[in-house]
């Protein structure tokens, strides 16, 4: 195996359009390997990369590593990151891997569509920004270019106020997604809701989302119809981590206890 450590993001682009292999943490590309699902002859490696290391309030570098962002990231991604993997998984993965290989259950992603992200890619021919939804087209797939790279998460200037993550897997830590999601609510009560593990790509569910933000102090008929609604809106499948029915139930709880977290800071 052919592996270059490139000096700089001009190098390593035009490794990428020579069909080298982009590898930064690893963490599933190396599993892939293990499973002998790929074997990249020609690898470049972007792990001492600075110019994708950045990392501020509204852009998040893609080699910024989930340890850093357990510590200074908003909230809601910050409480993602801490149930990446193990501490060492955390050291060496990055969010920019987690967008690009684009699994339906990789647990930073519902952050991004609950909170608009746009994804920049970054050419040899220049950059450009695709929002979220326009980023994600399937499962494990994504409207990349194959010159391109994941250089950067770009985030709001005016994130929501309240913001929280929770995920369900078959055990307590280093995990899986059986389901996962991120509430959000704003002082004016818009309400958003992304979910991951239910579907081929991260989704919101738009019409529970409608709903529960004209509701300014929502009651008990009103967060179990808001659960009803979530559970409804998401198309999960069964495989060998958990059945349909399970995820369409799992998902409705998980909102509704995301949104009562939410609606309790905003009492506090």
């Amino acid at each position: 195996m052919e592996v270059i450590h490139p000096r700089n993001l001009e190098e390593a682009l035009a490794a990428v359009a020579d069909g080298m292999t982009p590898l930064a943490g690893g963490t599933d590309l190396m599993v892939e390997v293990n499973y002998g699902q790929k074997r990249p002859e020609r690898v470049v490696a972007l792990r001492r990369l600075a110019d994708i290391a950045d990392f501020s309030p509204t852009r998040i570098g893609a080699g910024v590593r989930w340890r850093r962002i357990e510590k200074e990231g908003p909230r809601a991604l910050a409480q993602a990151a801490r149930t990446v993997g193990s501490p060492q998984i955390r050291n060496a993965g990055t969010i920019g891997g987690n967008v690009a290989t684009a699994s339906p259950a990789g647990d930073g992603l519902p952050f991004l569509a609950a909170v608009d992200a746009s994804i920049e890619l970054t050419s040899g021919s220049g950059s450009r920004l695709l929002r979220w939804d326009e980023y994600f087209v399937g499962v494990k797939q994504t409207a990349r270019r194959s010159d391109e790279l994941v250089t950067a998460i770009v985030l709001a200037d005016d994130l929501p106020e309240r913001q929280e993550f929770a995920k369900v897997g078959v055990r307590n830590a280093m995990v899986i997604s059986t389901v996962c999601c991120v509430v959000t609510r704003r002082e004016d009560g818009a309400t958003t809701v992304a979910l991951g593990s239910v579907a081929p790509t991260p989704m919101r569910a738009r019409r529970a989302e409608e709903m529960i933000s004209s509701e300014r102090s929502p009651s008990e008929a009103t967060l179990a119809e808001f659960a009803r609604l979530v559970s409804e809106e998401v198309a999960p499948i069964t495989d060998h981590r958990s059945t349909e029915e399970y995820r369409r139930h799992a998902a409705g709880v998980l909102a509704r206890r995301l949104l009562e977290r939410c609606l309790r800071r905003e009492a506090a």
